[in-house]
Order: C-alpha cells, then structure tokens, then sequence
C-alpha cells in the first residue's frame, strides 16, 4: 500500500469513528514527532502493538479485501502484561470484506457498534484446515441455535456474536447499509500465529513511502530515545 492512500483511509476512519461518539485512546492521536518523544512509561503500547493497523493482506485492492483497525488493550507476554483479554475494533467500507479465517487460540465476540449491518459467514473446520459442511452452531446474544454450513448471520448495530477458536468465519457489509464499525472483545492474540486465512494472504501490508506518515502503524514505534 502506498503511504498516501493509508493516511487517507487512517483520516477517514478517524472522522467515522468519532461520527458515532466512539472515543479513542488518546495515543491513537499521536504523531511520529510525538512517538520520538515518548519513553519506557509506554512500552506496554510498543510491546503489545495497540494503535492503528491497515491492511490490505498484501493483494493490493483495498477497497474490497481490507480493514483498518485500533487494536486497544491487547497482552502478546502474559508474565510481564498479566491480561487474559483484549479488544479491537474495525472499520468496514461497503464494499470491502474480511476475508475467511479462523484463529489457533483466540475466543472472541464480535460486535455491531455502528453505521450499517455486518453479514458473518460461519464454517466449521476439517482436520485438515478446509470448510466442513456440518452445521454450525451459532452464539449470538445470549442465543444459540444451528444453521448449514456458510450460512450468513446479519448483526444490526448492538447486535454480537461469539466464535470459539478455530471457527471460520468471514465479515461484510449488507450493501446499501453504510459502512461499519466493529468491535471485537477476545481473549488476547499474536496477530503474527493466531491467524489461519483459507486462501494465504499476508496479515501486514507493504509500504510505498510516497509521503510521511500522519499517524504510525502499531508495527512502526521507533524505539525508546531517552
């Protein structure tokens, strides 16, 4: 991805979150010069990763196969961040999807927070990582009930629902519903192993450093100066 179109997806995410009330973290508000300025007090941002990421998985078509996302509260070493839960949320364009995955170790909700309808496709796995065709059984606020393989559950805004690990599962948005913000409550996670894509895609994009950055990715901290 070229620097330029992630600042411009990173200022459009911003205005669309702050459009719906949802308040940020204040260092998701820091500039690079900020970044060179802060010290070991922060390290569990640096070492957990939380901030902005954008990801294209590495196919280059963002518009359709990509997700900004603030991942929150996140602990990647639980001795040194003794915290068994993490949260994120994520920004989907009507047009874009998640695309189909699932996670080795991570539980999580997913949840509705705002603007259109999210459309989740839920599969079970086979032994050997491919969509089985047995139901699926569906934990959806407080509900459970079954559904064929690659049914797809709608969650208006309030609306959640639950993945145990290793279920596949894929996100769009209804079209014609407006975009999406998300949120995601889990047990914490290392983006780096804990996913599994059906098609192999790359979690972190490439960067064409066509302009300087206006915020820095959660992959990007420099280094304590002080």
């Amino acid at each position: 991805m070229k620097r330029s179109e992630i600042n411009a997806q990173l200022r459009k995410a911003t205005a669309f979150v702050d459009s719906l009330g949802f308040k940020l973290p204040p260092f998701t508000a820091w500039s690079p010069e900020d970044w060179a300025t802060r010290g070991h007090e922060y390290d569990e941002i640096r070492d957990n990763m939380l901030g902005w990421d954008v990801t294209d998985y590495g196919m280059g078509r963002f518009e359709e196969l990509g997700l900004v996302l603030v991942t929150i509260r996140n602990s990647k070493d639980q001795e040194k961040y003794p915290k068994p839960y993490a949260e994120k949320i994520f920004i989907l364009g009507q047009k874009q999807k998640s695309p189909m995955h699932f996670h080795w170790a991570k539980m999580e909700d997913i949840i509705n927070r705002g603007g259109g309808n999210m459309l989740v496709k839920l599969y079970n796995k086979t032994k050997d990582n491919k969509l089985a065709d047995t139901d699926i059984l569906v934990k959806q606020d407080g509900r459970r009930y079954a559904l064929p393989a690659g049914s797809q559950i709608r969650l208006c805004p309030g609306e959640s629902i639950s993945f145990e690990k290793e279920i596949f599962h894929e996100i769009v948005v209804e079209s014609g519903t407006g975009d999406v913000l998300a949120g995601e409550v889990s047990l914490c996670n290392d983006d780096d192993t804990d996913n599994f894509f059906l098609e192999p895609l790359s979690r972190f994009p490439k960067i064409d450093e066509d302009e300087p950055a206006w915020r820095l990715l959660c992959n990007e901290y420099p280094p304590v100066q002080r």
